[in-house]
């Protein structure tokens, strides 16, 4: 039988919610950057976060993921053309680790130096290590913590911070990203990568520890990020669903932005079984995201283990 929720998590999700909502305008890291199955449900994954991309996506949901999960991923963005994101993450139900490179050129907005989309192709990579722990407050509640050494051509320590609510088949989950708001480089031209905050509700068939066979989700941020395509605060819906035997998946999403140019992008995805064992398997995920938004637009694909 679950025990009752503990009186000690109320006041740290509300002192957390309160937290985050200071402040409206980040530049910041685009969550939906980073992990091809949540790419795939066009970013509906904070109430996800069940497999080693918790480490990004939401440090609190390592809890309810696999014993061993790590994943090697490529994304190629359409714009700025010849830029790559690249990440490999290892995670376990409550430590996690993950080393991210992603282009610069999708974060820094324009400024008055007249840095636009033609010419942002040279300013470098992030280069993002994380170290990621998890606290269970009973049977319900999950707290955890990434931190984070980011490099780019200055090396700043960071911090993400994440909750997960879990009821039967329902997760709330609350992250938070850049909660020490580092800043790479001085003047108008400076990186800087202000709190960023989003909240997701789900249902999942999965119990604690595996990937259910089906689960729909919707995401919503919390505060505004300044982009290289403008502002951004964006709303999210995905699905995914999983043959029996867990061969084939499929998945697919829609994402729109909510200020600015408020232009729509859809998701879809599919993971294909390379190799399913009594404990290990392995799986190729790949993403396509098309629409409107052409910030939003590209592929990738994923090598997952999970053990």
């Amino acid at each position: 039988m679950h025990r009752a929720f503990p009186e000690r998590a109320c006041p740290t999700l509300v002192s957390l919610v309160s937290f985050v909502l200071i402040g409206s305008s980040a530049y910041a890291q685009a969550p939906e950057s980073i992990g091809i199955r949540a790419q795939g449900m066009a970013g509906a994954f904070t109430a996800v976060a069940d497999d080693a991309t918790a480490v990004w996506w939401n440090p609190a949901g390592l809890a309810g993921g696999s014993y061993f999960s790590t994943i090697l991923e490529y994304g190629h963005p359409k714009d700025p053309p010849d830029t790559n994101v690249k990440g490999v993450s290892v995670g376990f139900p409550a430590l996690g680790f993950g080393y991210y490179r992603l282009p610069i050129s999708q974060m820094r907005p324009p400024t008055s130096t007249g840095l636009g989309t033609a010419n942002r192709q040279d300013q470098g990579t992030l280069s993002e290590l994380g170290v990621t722990v998890g606290q269970s407050l009973g049977n319900h509640f999950v707290v955890g913590t990434t931190l984070k050494a980011m490099n780019a051509g200055e090396i700043h320590a960071g911090l993400d911070a994440g909750t997960m609510v879990t009821f039967g088949l329902a997760r709330v989950g609350l992250a938070v990203r850049n909660v020490t708001e580092a800043t790479f480089g001085t003047g108008p031209d400076a990186l800087v990568l202000r709190r960023q905050a989003r909240a997701g509700f789900a249902l999942s068939t999965g119990s604690r520890g595996v990937i259910g066979t089906g689960s729909v989700a919707i995401d919503a941020d919390l505060t505004r990020t300044a982009t290289a395509a403008g502002d951004q605060r964006r709303i999210a819906a995905g699905a995914e669903a999983w043959t029996t035997r867990k061969v084939l998946g499929f998945r697919g999403g829609i994402s729109k932005n909510t200020v600015g140019s408020e232009q729509t992008s859809w998701s879809g995805g599919a993971s294909v079984a390379v190799r399913k064992g009594k404990y290990l398997n392995s799986y190729v995920d790949g993403q396509y995201t098309g629409g409107s938004d052409e910030a939003r637009r590209g592929w990738g694909f994923a090598l997952r283990l999970t053990f």
